[in-house]
């Protein structure tokens, strides 16, 4: 399926009263579905021989009152933080039922292992790029996660 359908099928979605739209095409799957709490629409794509991908698309944006009062901007972390080189599922252990890899407050040198992302069916060690003490992890675990997306907080 191209990207313009897909991107016409979205919008269709986010303008719309529909909360969920499958589509097949040949072989390949696609699943629109509108949450109600967040304004953003999840899109999972499903393809023969591969992993499901979720995308998160925007949808219509929910009108606000004039004095509605404008939200702080959150505050950015102190320290080194560590993104996520790829797409994929965050695991903060090496299998279920095992511990995980470090906990808040725990000290990594460069090169320790932090977390595993899961893309495409490989297991992807993520290590520590600086020394330091482990002041947040940003990410629940079995979460998706998005190419450069801040995973730990180094001090």
């Amino acid at each position: 399926m191209d990207l313009r359908k897909l991107k016409t099928l979205i919008d269709l979605v986010a303008e719309s009263d529909i909360a969920e739209l499958e589509v097949t095409e040949g072989e390949s799957k696609v699943r629109i579905v509108k949450s109600s709490g967040a304004p953003q629409s999840q899109v999972v794509m499903m393809q023969p021989h591969s992993m499901p991908q979720t995308v998160s698309a925007p949808s219509a944006s929910v009108p606000q009152a004039a004095s509605a009062p404008v939200a702080a901007a959150p505050a950015v972390p102190e320290g080194h933080i560590v993104k996520s080189p790829m797409v994929g599922t965050f695991y903060r252990a090496s299998a279920p039922g095992n511990p995980p890899f470090v906990e808040i407050g725990s000290t990594v040198k460069e090169g320790d292992t932090l977390c595993i992302i899961e893309a495409m069916k490989l297991l992807n060690e993520i290590d520590a790029d600086a020394s330091g003490v482990i002041k947040q992890i940003l990410v629940e675990n079995g979460q998706p996660v998005e190419f450069g997306q801040p995973l730990f907080v180094i001090g």
